[in-house]
């Protein structure tokens, strides 16, 4: 399955941003999908994951109650929106794909190519 994300760009603290992934060449109802970041000199984490239907979500502690990941099985495509952004979320954003909703990046088996998400102070 190939992913492509979208939607990342340059914004001040408090602002928001919707990222979005679309999935093709797979059946996107099959996979788990999740949103991971990198900051700079940092490793990746994991950021939000949702299950296969959409039931479930995960969130990483700092981005509770601010970020949503969603997804549209109609459009194929996972969205993550990222409202009260703060410098401290200032990373490259990717989207996975993989069978299980989890946290961990070795879950997921497939990448998209990164968005790059800058929060100004």
């Amino acid at each position: 399955v190939q992913l492509q994300a979208s939607g990342g760009g340059l914004v001040q603290a408090g602002g928001s941003l919707r990222l979005s992934c679309v999935a093709s060449g797979g059946t996107f109802s099959s996979y788990a999908m999740g949103w991971f970041r990198q900051a700079p000199g940092k490793e990746r984490e994991a950021v939000a994951t949702i299950s296969r239907r959409g039931g479930s979500t995960l969130y990483e502690d700092s981005v509770k109650g601010r970020f949503t990941i969603s997804r549209d099985s109609a459009k194929n495509t996972v969205s993550l929106q990222m409202n009260s952004l703060k410098p401290e979320d200032t990373a490259v954003y990717y989207c996975a794909a993989g069978y299980v909703a989890t946290m961990e990046e070795s879950s997921y088996n497939y990448w998209g190519q990164g968005t790059q998400v800058t929060v100004s102070s």
